[in-house]
């Protein structure tokens, strides 16, 4: 038979719609269109990261330093390439007679901003403030109460408001903001006596190529140039890696998420196919009667599925097209993305051979089990089942799988995560098929109960022909569907909700003078008595080198990407103390005595110490404000880093910076209820150099932002259950004709109906009782891997939410199975059993 014949029949077959397929079709949908609308928003922000690099860094490459400006050499080394546009970034308060509150001062240069523009309200071109001017944010200009042309006060300086911020070009890269920005001249910051020597600040100065150099290599030749300094830079390139990082990882995360959509759906398409071939078993049979070969019924049926898959793919392909813009505007004020149509070829591409590559794995065993068998087989496969035929699917089978993995390792950002989830799905499908077929067994081997409902019950789980294998990889999968999604869920709510408030004081407060410290507490519990204060020493070094004596190793000749080493590079906060900080247990050696005046000593968090093979005895030089100061390390420690407390990697014996130049930090945490209204005004004006964090509303911010996460989550782990209970609709949708069968024969032989749905009833409720402990312990474990190792929040599980959420899968299957039972009883006798 020629392709065009068989398309002939297969299209006169299709004349009526895919009514046999629709299980297939919503499966697909679903799947492609969750891959698609995931892969295209990715695709969406990282085009619009890369496209708006500059605008979004403020030039081609951004240099970071602490507590310091590029000296001369740098400077010149940078002038090469183009020109230089230097800056502050600080912690400060902004107040007026009324009010005061703690902002992020961001002082620039005349230059500002040299790429993308800077929008005042209504519209407003802005270039950097004059002197004396200052541009707020519009939520710090609402809470000083503040309109242009109004007198506010930064440190000791008065400025004028000049206008509130409506754009700021390169608010993305600066980061976790903490506090409304305020934009003010360069000079500000000295003027208002902010930026003393041992003051916590920030200097960014970024560069305008002239040329076309690449960042990356002007990046290498200044560290090549100057191996000592501990630069933090970044390139147009990577304008903002946290938002990158964000990105990459949510949209793997979501994109695994739609391929365990897609592996759930396509169970539902296996089911579906092999119920809509046995539909037109009798057809096959007459075709095979009428000199039809098994090569022509292949080419029928699957032009006929093949045809039905392309209709559903196309559908879940527009799905996602349409549906990105609406993601697109929810996440509009987090990362820069258009809210236009996103036509990516890639992604669309990638999530369509997904979705036929997964219809041809899953449709290809139960197409090759009506190929394979003669047409009386198939007459008689009511009462006598077809076997199981893997031999002629195994090709097919087995170039969709290499298909799958293919493209989900060379497209993925994160091959090893891809395999990782691969293997895994694999794994559970190889463990549900197993269990399916030791419930079985285990059906045939148990005891024959004397209730004839639940004897009939447990003989329907192993009878020729029985769907226990299907049902238990639906169930399988849908259950610990809902289990994942409400551990996810309730975890995520409790990283909110309990974790972060609870060990969180009210306020930190930076740049304390530390001749002032007993004036600032007195200021603290003058508000309350109750007031619990705690003041570290605050300062910014670079590790320059460590190890034996004699054998030191340069961080700065370190290879790059060394595991767990992340406290020796770049500038890090240090502090020294001669009591154990609160929180942190000393592993191994001794913690030195109070008012210790020997050799400087030096305590190393323990990870960081195993990492980079820092043992007791070793020597650490550390780089403060261009002087080196050398400590011998006396233990290590294990830090809770949970706290929200000054918790540092290096903590130093007192004696060790006696002549750095340091301000103290402070942590306050007043009782409940305790009216805090004047405190911001009054540390204003008793420490006007001081800067103040509200921790209120960071949590809340980062509240909203762990929400989006979870709403993202909930909105992805949705496809995934409503694939598993499409899946299981189709599971007991392929099982309807058999089951017409054996109801009619009971009615026959005087079984009520009440009888029938009991049998139903018990039936499931075995399987479901049996899978509900497999779906606790595999949605809970997948749960577990999602947050802690993929988001690296910790395991906060609502059990009471997830064991009723596992309940109600439960009633939900059972009421699915009673549901489609009914049809069944509605059946007639006579007329069925003449249909047979």
């Amino acid at each position: 038979m020629s392709w065009g014949r068989a398309w002939t029949i297969a299209k006169r077959d299709l004349s009526s719609g895919f009514r046999g397929l629709r299980l297939l079709l919503v499966c697909l949908f679903l799947g492609v269109g969750a891959l698609a609308a995931i892969g295209s928003l990715t695709s969406a922000i990282q085009g619009e990261l890369d496209s708006q690099g500059q605008a979004i860094l403020g030039g081609d490459i951004e240099v970071e330093l602490w507590q310091r400006m590029l000296n001369e050499e740098e400077l010149a080394f940078l002038e090469e390439y183009g020109t230089t546009s230097p800056g502050y970034r600080l912690q400060a308060m902004a107040s007026t007679p009324d009010a005061a509150v703690p902002v992020e001062l961001k002082a620039v240069a005349a230059n500002y901003p040299m790429y993308g523009t800077l929008l005042l309200q209504g519209g407003v071109s802005a270039e950097a403030p004059s002197a004396g001017e200052a541009y707020l944010a519009e939520g710090a200009a609402e809470r000083l109460d503040a309109q242009p042309g109004d007198v506010i006060t930064l440190g000791t300086q008065q400025v004028t408001v000049a206008g509130i911020i409506e754009e700021e070009p390169d608010r993305l890269s600066e980061g976790f903001a903490l506090g409304q920005t305020v934009i003010v001249p360069l000079d500000l910051p000295e003027q208002a006596g902010l930026v003393a020597p041992g003051s916590m600040f920030q200097t960014k100065t970024r560069v305008a190529f002239a040329g076309d150099d690449d960042p990356d290599t002007v990046v290498e030749a200044l560290e090549e140039r100057f191996p000592e300094v501990s630069f933090d830079t970044r390139t147009r390139n990577r304008a903002s890696p946290g938002a990158d990082r964000f990105v990459s990882r949510m949209g793997e995360f979501l994109t695994l998420v739609g391929l365990a959509a897609l592996v759930i759906a396509g169970i539902g398409i296996g089911g579906g196919v092999n119920s809509y071939l046995e539909a037109r078993r009798n057809s096959i049979a007459t075709l095979k009667i009428l000199g039809a070969t098994s090569a022509d019924i292949v080419r029928i049926y699957a032009l006929e599925i093949g045809m039905a898959a392309l209709v559903g793919a196309g559908a879940g392909l527009l799905a996602g097209v349409l549906v990105t813009p609406l993601l697109a505007n929810a996440l509009g004020s987090l990362l820069p993305v258009t809210t236009d149509f996103v036509i990516d070829p890639w992604a669309l591409g990638r999530a369509l051979a997904f979705g036929l590559l997964v219809a041809l794995v899953f449709a290809a065993p139960p197409l090759a089990r009506a190929k394979q068998f003669p047409a009386m087989a198939l007459m008689r496969a009511r009462v006598s089942p077809l076997a199981q035929a893997w031999r002629g699917a195994a090709l097919p089978v087995g170039l969709g799988i290499a298909g799958i993995v293919a493209l989900a390792i060379v497209g993925s950002n994160n091959p090893e995560l891809s395999a990782l989830f691969l293997g895994g799905a694999a794994a559970i499908l190889g463990f549900l098929a197993l269990l399916g077929r030791a419930i079985r067994w285990a059906a045939t081997r148990a005891p024959r109960p004397a209730d004839p409902i639940v004897r009939a019950a447990l003989a329907n789980l192993h009878r020729p022909g029985a769907a226990t294998g299907s049902l238990v990889t639906a169930l399988g999968f849908g259950l610990s569907a809902f289990v994942l999604l409400a551990g996810v869920q309730s975890s995520l709510d409790g990283n909110i909700q309990r974790s972060v408030p609870e060990r969180a004081p009210d306020y930190f407060v930076l740049d304390i003078p530390r001749d002032r410290v007993e004036e600032f507490r007195g200021v603290i519990t003058d508000v309350s008595e109750d007031a619990v204060i705690e003041t570290v020493p605050t300062l910014r070094g670079s590790i320059v080198a460590f190890g034996p004596e004699g054998n030191m190793t340069r961080v700065s000749e370190m290879e790059e990407g060394r595991e767990g080493t992340w406290g020796l590079r770049g500038e890090r906060g240090l502090t020294y103390s001669d009591v154990i900080p609160s929180g942190n247990v000393v592993t191994s050696g001794e913690w030195w005595e109070d008012g210790h005046a020997g050799e400087a000593l030096v305590s190393v968090d323990e990870e960081l110490a195993a990492a980079a093979g820092i043992a007791i005895g070793d020597l650490v030089t550390v780089n403060v404000l261009g002087v080196d100061f050398t400590a011998r390390v006396a233990n290590t420690r294990r830090i809770d880093w949970e706290s929200l407390g000054f918790n540092n990697v290096w903590v130093f014996s007192a004696n060790t910076f006696e002549t750095a130049p340091h301000n103290l930090a402070a942590t306050i945490e007043m009782p409940e209820g305790t009216d805090t209204s004047g405190l911001l005004r009054t540390l204003v004006n008793a420490f006007p150099s001081s800067s103040v964090i509200e921790v209120g509303p960071i949590l809340t911010e980062a509240r909203t932002i762990l929400d989006q996460v979870s709403l993202a989550i909930l909105a992805a782990a949705s496809v995934a259950v409503l694939a598993g209970i499409a899946v299981l609709l189709g599971a007991i949708a392929a099982a309807r004709a058999a089951r017409i069968y054996d109801t009619v024969i009971l009615r026959v032989l005087g079984a009520s109906r009440g009888q029938l749905l009991a049998l139903q009833f018990a039936e499931f409720g075995l399987l479901a009782a049996v899978l509900a402990t497999v779906a606790l312990a595999m949605g809970s474990g997948v749960a577990w891997l999602v947050i802690v190792q993929l988001f690296e929040f910790d395991w906060l599980p609502d059990w009471t939410e997830i064991l009723a959420v596992l309940g109600g899968g439960l009633v939900l299957v059972l009421a699915f199975a009673l549901g489609a039972s009914l049809p069944l009883l509605r059946a007639r006798p006579a007329q069925t059993l003449r249909s047979l």
